[in-house]
Formats: C-alpha cells, structure tokens, sequence
C-alpha cells in the first residue's frame, strides 16, 4: 500500500462509524507536516463520505513567529477548502511546566470549539512514532501501566487515525500531495523532553535495530487492554465497598489484591474531587495504608482529606473537603 492510499485508509477507518452525524468533523492543525495532511486527507475523506470538515488552529503565543505560523496554517486550512477555520490563542502559562500547561490548555480549548461548533469529532495527527515516544516518557517518570498504555486511538470526542502509521509515511503522503508544511523549530530543540526522547527513540532503532517503534506501540496496545480489565475490576470492587457517596467499608479492600485496592482508592478519590492530574502512585499508598492499619489520617490533593473512623459497622474510610479555620 503506497503512502497516500495508507493515509487515506486511516482517516476513512476513523470515522467510518460517523455516518449520519450532523456535526462537523474538525481536524486540530499546527500546519506541521502530520496535521496538514490530515487535514487534507479528511477534506477528501469528508467529502466522499458526506461529512463537513472543519479546522481547529491553536496559537500558544509562545513567540511572533509561532503565531506567524498559526495564521499560516489557519490560511492553508481554508485554502484547501475546510471550513469552519478556527485560530484559537490559548494561555499556555498554567502549572507544570511549558510542555504540561500547552498540552492542558491546549485540549480545554480544543473540547470547548468542538462543543460551540457541534463537532462529531475532533482529529489529531499523533503517529506511531508518537505513541512509542509516549511510552518512553512514561518508563522514564516511572509511570504504571495506564501511563505506559500511551494514547488511546478514540477517547471521547478526540480520534487519532495515524497512530498506526510511521511519522514518515505521513510526510511523504504530505509531499506527494503537494502540501507545504511549516517545520517548527521546537521540534529540535534538546530543551524539550520529548525532543529528547525523540532521538532516544532513534538511538534505541540503531541500536537494537528496526521494529522498536512497532514494539513499543504494540507493548502500549497490550497494557492498555490490560489496564483496561484492571480498571473494570476495581471498578466493581469500589461499588462494593462503598457504603455512601464517598466512603467505604474496609473489609472488602483489605481482601482485595494490591493491584487492584490501589486502583480503586484512587477512583474513590476522584469520587471526592481530587483532580486526576494530581493524583498519582503516592497517594495510592497513603490511602492504602490508611485501609491496612485501620487509623489515620492523609491530605490529597484539591483539599480532600481520607480518614479511617470505626463504628458499630466495622472500620470505613471516608473522603471529605479540609475544612480551612476563617
């Protein structure tokens, strides 16, 4: 299958369950080489299939240039016909780190266009090189199998249909579409983690040879499938165990499996309205050793507090907002 056909095929294949939808299908576009010729394989695909085709361009005002470019691929977006075209600045100056608050602003911003706009969905251009980069970030911050599990293919109203296609096949498809494609210097900058980590993953191919990108996508695929029958369980077992909105008995978590408790006293602090983005293995402990000793106390984030209280019921845990003196 030649580079076009591949591409083409990936779009089609994404929204082939998309039929009869009214909404636009929007494609997230920074004008490099994998979301313009998205965005112009989707016009193609949008077209021959009866579905609108919009464009979403998200300017992060890191720089005059940066934003230069946006405006670029917002006017190249238009000029191959899709249409709406947003150009979007966003505040990419939150927590985290520049790379961290980009990518949340960028999403929030992404979420709340396809919302205003009714937009069946929204397309990203993450390839398989992507993916594999993904899971190595996520070795390297010691990250369980969620995080390993990299990104997802479908997740709400984002699709990704390259993320089984090599970022070249995407830029020759590109070029021999004629697309002109703007090449961002950020992406070559050792600053950047995952520019880093790009390289890593072309030092790891010289050194073990061809097919570690496919492995490590596919090593992502199973731990998804496998973090996904984890989570299910320990869904089960947190219904179980609660005895009110945010609390539980904790007979049923002391007989469960650690992989499994964890996953569970994680879900029921996001119950209690921990933010998921500040939540991670540490917590998961601190909780559990509140559920085996049966006392204690822990802070999680977004001012929530666990507690262990005993009553004529046996030993709950319970989960409720710190309450701050005025």
């Amino acid at each position: 299958m030649d580079e076009v056909t591949a591409v083409h095929v990936a779009v089609r294949d994404a929204l082939a369950d998309l039929s009869g939808r009214s909404g636009p299908v929007l494609v997230a576009c920074s004008g490099g080489p994998d979301s313009l010729t998205l965005a112009a394989v989707t016009l193609t695909t949008a077209r021959a299939h009866g579905f609108r085709a919009g464009a979403v361009v998200i300017d992060h005002g890191w720089s005059a240039p940066a934003s230069a470019a946006g405006a670029q691929a917002a006017g190249q977006c238009r000029a191959l016909g899709l249409d709406p075209v947003r150009l979007t600045r966003v505040d990419a100056g939150g927590p985290g780190g520049p790379e961290a608050a980009a990518r949340v602003a960028r999403y929030q911003a992404l979420e709340a266009v396809a919302a205003e706009l009714g937009a069946c969905a929204v397309l990203l251009g993450h390839t398989l090189d992507d993916q594999a980069e993904t899971v190595l970030l996520g070795l390297g911050r010691g990250s369980g199998a969620r995080s390993l599990a990299g990104m997802p293919a479908v997740r709400g109203v984002f699709r990704r249909p390259f993320l089984g296609l090599r970022r070249e096949v995407v830029a020759r498809a590109g070029a021999v579409l004629g697309l002109h494609p703007w090449h961002d210097p950020a992406n070559d900058d050792p600053a950047y983690t995952r520019v880093r980590v790009r390289r890593l993953s072309g030092e790891l191919e010289g050194a073990l040879g061809p097919g570690v990108v496919e492995a490590l996508a596919r090593s992502a695929q199973m731990l998804r499938e496998d973090a996904d029958a984890l989570d299910a369980l320990a869904g089960q077992l947190l219904e179980q165990a609660l005895t009110g909105a945010h609390e539980v008995a904790v007979g049923p978590l002391r007989e469960a499996l650690p992989a499994l408790r964890r996953r569970a006293l994680l879900g029921l602090a996001l119950r209690a309205g921990c933010p998921g983005g500040a939540l991670g293995h540490r917590h998961a402990l601190a909780l559990e050793r509140l559920v085996v000793t049966g006392r204690g106390r822990a802070d999680l984030p977004g001012a929530v507090v666990a507690q262990v209280t005993t009553s004529g019921r046996g030993p709950r845990l319970s989960l409720h907002g710190r309450i701050v003196a005025g």
